[in-house]
């Protein structure tokens, strides 16, 4: 699943990883979703995006005791 984002110019992809994930350093997924776009340090605008819908499974740490 993904989430269509146009670029403003200037934007980061580690400022659309702190607002799609809230981890700046988080950007590798992004990146990889677009291989059509070239690395650079800012991003032009108009550009759509692909950003990927990261949904992280809950481990048995996460449950409460009854639920393990």
């Amino acid at each position: 699943m993904f989430i269509a984002h146009v670029t403003t110019e200037g934007e980061r992809w580690d400022q659309l990883a702190w607002r799609y994930y809230g981890d700046a350093h988080g950007y590798l997924p992004i990146v990889q979703a677009n291989p059509h776009v070239p690395i650079s340090a800012t991003l032009p605008a108009g550009l759509t995006l692909a950003i990927p819908v990261l949904q992280s499974l809950p481990t048995t740490e996460d449950l409460p005791p009854w639920m393990r």
